[in-house]
């Protein structure tokens, strides 16, 4: 996938979907390394501002911790 295609996977995902790569991917993914890495946290933490507590918290237990 080329940094163009991550960038609009990462546009596109849920928050669940950002949520549980940030929680399960290792932590030397290149999804997360330089400014791919930057860019998914802010978008990341935008869409969290957008949904909320509630579903931050629904999302989190949803996808758990395995």
């Amino acid at each position: 996938m080329t940094t163009e295609e991550m960038k609009a996977w990462i546009d596109n995902a849920s928050y669940e979907e950002l949520l549980s790569k940030w929680r399960f991917e290792s932590v030397e993914s290149p999804w997360f390394q330089g400014k791919l890495g930057d860019y998914y946290k802010a978008r990341m933490a935008e869409k969290r501002k957008e949904v909320g507590n509630a579903e931050h918290v629904r999302a989190s237990k949803a996808i758990g911790w395995d």
